[in-house]
């Protein structure tokens, strides 16, 4: 048999020091082995030893040995409340809760049909949505399907969480794991968890594990609202007491030759990821019933979407098989309207508020005016959402939350689930998901005919300027009150106050950090006064340099004023550490806001609150200026001076449009006057200066020829190579690339020349990029950790850009550059994989670096446009 029985008495019991107990392998192993059926007691003999107890039956016909593989010093014992029994939790932080409750179906069809909230979308299409059935209740729903004349069947799985069926009489019951802090919610995001089929397999050892450790008894709680008899106890045996979510979905394929399951976890709120609308086409891809070459005389399959209580996930899932509905049976024609009575109703004037409102969601316009027939894709969704509505309708939704949102008082800031940033947070996912529905539909039109040839992700990619406009969808900061100031819920905050003169350049030119890249017309600094942009002037305009043309290029993304010859940008009073950032803003609209806010001031004159070298100052300011008054007062006395404002981000890299801004202002000015000046200032002088500089340095160069590079210098310092800028999906990129080893090479020569200049400043592009990612190591928190890898990838990612720039540079010189670099990227840099490279953007030589959200150009595109400062103004 393979077991060897040994005969030696046992061992006497060991104890922990001080405290007499007993050892816990030895306390479960008697536990344990009372808890095991021994075949209606015909054991002959039980011996024991060291490994485990040895169990022979009469005859000496069986023979097996209890192994004690259950790490009990690793379970946690907890409570709801101190009046109810202590037991043990589920992976140490779980208790096991009746998944659905009665209140939960709405629609009443429990009973009827089998599940809650069972029922098919509107219209003619074999749509169908359902909350959580039991093992019983999933049967007659299938039943349902087959009575109503559905022949196929192929149902969808869309939760992420995990899920257990309990043995309860003749049925098993769903039940689902909840934390102690809110029992009323799912246990969603796991992140680092395996799959959740992987879990509920883990989950089903362990209660099994624990039932055995409690002679076969369970806790449950069925009743979380009064907690009346809580908890109950269920009986298991064996594992067969328990089903997995595969277990009760995956057996009618034996019984059911026209059946198929998928499990498709979606996220609770916002819209699926890219790899779940993967998972999607793949499951059309492969389903030949779903294929626009389907036998047209078989009828329809029947999709089924199940999530929780059959609302949310439920809805988009609908959604989504109605889209693909629509593509192999064409749109069914849209309901027929009534003609409208002669005074218009209550519900009609709603519905035209409504419509206002809708209009007002500016990334909605601007997303259908450059997607292909994007009017038709986007009322194709719209149909699709009435069809299913009955539960839940996603725009309705959107705009309630909006209304919500709005109607909360300017000074309710507080957190919670009735502050702005709940409903904000509810809104800005109903919208987001709204648009995926859109852009799946766009994907559908163009891939559906062609068999599926790219996934989701890859057209994704193929169309990243998408992830340019979803990162912009929160434009809140444009309408919000220029009486925010006089209020005193935000302060002026003085530049000096956060931009320290490193350099030690005031004294001479009247501005922190003023420095010159080495050979090259090309100057930086700190935010200047109107007084120090006349210094400035004039020293680039004196009898040594003799600039007669100056393109000034201001980089801040920022409300910014001018006030007694002092320079202040807008900080919420609670945070004035941190800049109100419009970096996703045209510059018109950051203009607007500096004039709506220098009328606000003037218009009753008031004592503000100011921050001035860290200190809180009260004043009274009697003029102020904007950029834009500053800079047009210099213009009329300086003819050669060109002013120009694109706002760049600090840490996250140049959008595509940023690079076609800088360039098209350096050609115009450089086609003007070949010895004309190049000057640019951000808050400090450091981030976006040094950016900017190292983009006209590339430029410069292209216009009047690349000086010679020495031999590359070697460097013999710890992970010298990193310091080079040679990480892996940079070599790749490198590789990539025509010539891409001297592309490099040249967006090295600029980096090196501009940081030349600043080095008190301690900022070289290559090396913050490794500092950066040493310090991950270092963090306390997971928060502080995450913060520090998506700056790091930011600054990587800013690297690769000025790689791409120069290579386009190149490419297009012969046409000089007539084609804009975003074109370029999206007609040529797309197609090669580049926006596939940067979706996958990671230190994969560092294992601890790798995150795969913040991989992703959704995830880090959106952060570097998120703020912290509280929701001021309106959704637009």
């Amino acid at each position: 048999m393979g077991t060897t029985a040994s005969a030696a008495p046992p061992t006497a019991p060991e104890s922990f020091h001080g405290n007499g107990m007993m050892d816990s392998r030895q306390s479960i192993s008697s536990t344990s082995f009372q808890a095991v059926s021994l075949h209606n007691s015909k054991a002959k003999s039980i011996i024991t030893n060291k490994v485990a107890p040895v169990v022979i039956t009469y005859n000496c016909r069986q023979e097996f040995q209890i192994h004690d593989d259950l790490p009990r010093t690793h379970y946690k014992m907890g409570r709801i409340s101190d009046s109810m029994p202590e037991h043990l939790l589920v992976q140490g932080s779980y208790f096991m809760v009746l998944d659905v409750f009665s209140k939960a179906d709405v629609l009443n069809t429990t009973c009827s049909c089998g599940a809650p909230n069972f029922r098919q979308s509107t219209g003619s299409y074999p749509v169908f949505g359902m909350g959580q059935p039991s093992l019983a209740g999933f049967k007659q729903v299938l039943q349902t399907l087959q009575r109503q004349g559905n022949k196929e069947v192929i149902v969808f799985c869309l939760r992420e969480e995990p899920l257990l069926f309990l043995r309860l009489g003749d049925d098993f019951i769903p039940y689902s794991p909840r934390r102690l802090e809110n029992l009323h919610e799912q246990v969603h995001g796991l992140s680092g968890a395996p799959p959740v089929e992987t879990l509920e397999l883990s989950m089903r050892r362990e209660i099994h594990d624990f039932a055995r450790l409690n002679q076969n008894v369970f806790y449950v709680y069925n009743d979380i609202e009064h907690f009346k008899d809580e908890p109950h106890t269920i009986s298991i045996s064996s594992e067969e007491d328990i089903h997995v979510t595969e277990e009760v979905y995956k057996r009618p394929l034996f019984t059911m030759p026209a059946y198929s399951y998928h499990r498709l976890p979606l996220p609770l709120e916002g819209a699926p990821a890219e790899e779940q609308f993967d998972a999607f086409v793949r499951i059309l891809r492969e389903t030949s019933c779903l294929s626009l070459n389907r036998d047209v005389a078989r009828p329809l399959p029947a999709l089924l979407f199940s999530c929780h209580v059959g609302v949310g996930r439920t809805n988009v899932g609908m959604i989504l098989g109605t889209l693909v509905m629509q593509h192999m049976m064409g749109a069914p024609p849209p309901p027929p309207q009534s003609p409208p009575p002669a005074s218009p109703t209550e519900t009609q004037v709603t519905e035209v508020v409504e419509s206002e409102q809708k209009a007002q969601f500016q990334v909605l316009q601007m997303l259908i005016d450059k997607l292909p027939k994007g009017q038709r894709v986007m009322q194709e969704v719209d149909q699709a959402i009435e069809l299913c509505s009955e539960m839940h309708n996603i725009k309705q939704a959107i705009y309630e939350n909006k209304k919500e949102l709005e109607t909360i008082g300017e000074e309710d800031q507080s957190q919670g689930s009735c502050s702005k940033a709940y409903f904000l947070q509810r809104a800005l996912q109903g919208l987001e998901q709204y648009i995926y529905l859109i852009l799946f539909n766009a994907y559908l039109h163009d891939q559906y005919p062609l068999a599926f040839a790219r996934n989701f992700s890859q057209w994704m990619c193929a169309n990243a300027w998408v992830y340019r406009l979803l990162a912009c969808m929160n434009q809140s900061e444009l309408t919000a009150p220029a009486d925010l100031v006089t209020k005193g819920a935000r302060v002026l905050v003085s530049d000096a106050h956060n931009a320290p003169d490193v350099l030690s350049t005031l004294k001479e030119v009247k501005v922190a950090n003023f420095r010159r890249v080495p050979k090259m017309p090309i100057y930086g600094m700190a935010q200047p006064t109107s007084e120090a942009i006349e210094v400035v002037l004039a020293y680039l305009k004196d009898e040594r340099r003799k600039h007669k043309c100056v393109l000034w290029v201001n980089l801040r993304a920022e409300v910014v004023l001018e006030a007694e010859g002092q320079m202040f940008s807008i900080r919420e009073a609670s945070c004035p550490d941190q800049p109100v950032s419009l970096y996703s803003a045209r510059t018109q609209d950051i203009q607007n806001l500096e004039t709506a806010l220098k009328q606000e001031l003037a218009r009753a004159p008031a004592c503000l609150e100011v921050r001035l070298n860290k200190d809180k100052q009260a004043k009274v300011f009697q003029h102020f200026q904007t950029l834009q008054d500053i800079f047009s007062q210099k213009s009329i006395c300086q003819p050669g001076l060109n002013y120009h404002r694109i706002p760049l981000a600090d840490r996250a890299g140049p959008r595509e449009t940023d690079f076609d801004q800088l360039l098209e202002a350096m050609k115009h000015v450089q086609a003007e006057d070949s010895q004309a000046a190049f000057v640019f200032n951000c808050a400090s002088g450091k981030a976006s200066t040094t950016t900017a500089m190292t983009i006209a340095a590339l430029s410069w160069w292209h216009f009047t020829g690349f000086p010679e590079f020495g031999e590359e210098e070697i460097v013999s310092v710890p992970d010298a190579k990193y310091t080079k800028g040679e990480f892996e999906v940079v070599m790749k990129l490198v590789r990539l690339l025509p010539d891409g080893h001297q592309m490099k090479r040249e967006v090295d020569a600029a980096l090196d020349s501009v940081s030349e200049t600043m080095t008190p400043m301690h900022y070289h592009l290559r090396e913050i990029i490794i500092s950066t990612c040493r310090q991950v190591k270092s963090s306390k928190t997971e928060q502080e950790s995450r913060a520090l890898l998506l700056r790091s990838l930011q600054y990587l990612e800013r690297y690769i850009y000025l790689i791409l720039f120069n290579t386009y540079l190149h490419l297009e010189k012969t046409s000089s550059w007539t084609r804009p670099f975003s074109v370029w990227m999206q007609e040529v840099a797309a197609r090669a994989g580049i926006y596939d490279l940067l979706n996958q953007l990671e230190f994969s030589e560092f294992e601890n670096l790798k995150d795969s959200s913040l991989a992703r150009l959704r995830t880090r595109w959106q952060e570097q446009n998120r703020s912290s400062a509280p929701f001021r103004g309106e959704l637009i």
